[in-house]
């Protein structure tokens, strides 16, 4: 997906930071376990809430757990398990950018989720 044409930094992070919320979702995409990859013929999905991840880069390098919450305003995502404490105590989730995970389970209770997938089958070929 391109958001824009400019080789400039400056002007990649302006369009990813003024990007429209619908095409935000784009830029949540993650890498699926091989198989799922195979059994689905997909090699990317966005992530959504309800999915089950594994972590694989950064401190909780790892870690497996449903995704709890989706940020789309800031583009990270929320692991069940995956939190730290503030300074008064209270622990809240910490966000992780979506390339940095691999999905071990998709959530199909939505029906259109594996319309997506049907749809995204037949593009690559």
């Amino acid at each position: 997906m391109a958001l824009t044409t400019s080789k400039k930094p400056s002007k990649q992070r302006k369009a990813l930071y003024e990007a429209k919320l619908h095409l935000r979702h784009k830029l949540l995409t993650a890498k699926l376990s091989d198989e799922l990859a195979e059994k689905y013929g997909v090699k990317r999905l966005p992530v959504r809430k309800g999915d089950t991840v594994k972590i694989l880069r950064g401190d909780w390098k790892g870690h497996e757990g449903k995704v709890v919450d989706v940020d789309l305003k800031k583009a990270r995502i929320f692991v069940e398990g995956v939190q730290v404490k503030k300074a008064d105590g209270t622990l809240v989730y910490y966000p992780i950018h979506p390339s940095k995970v691999m999905i071990t389970k998709l959530d199909l209770s939505d029906k259109y989720r594996m319309k997506i997938i049907e749809r995204r089958k037949g593009g690559g070929e």
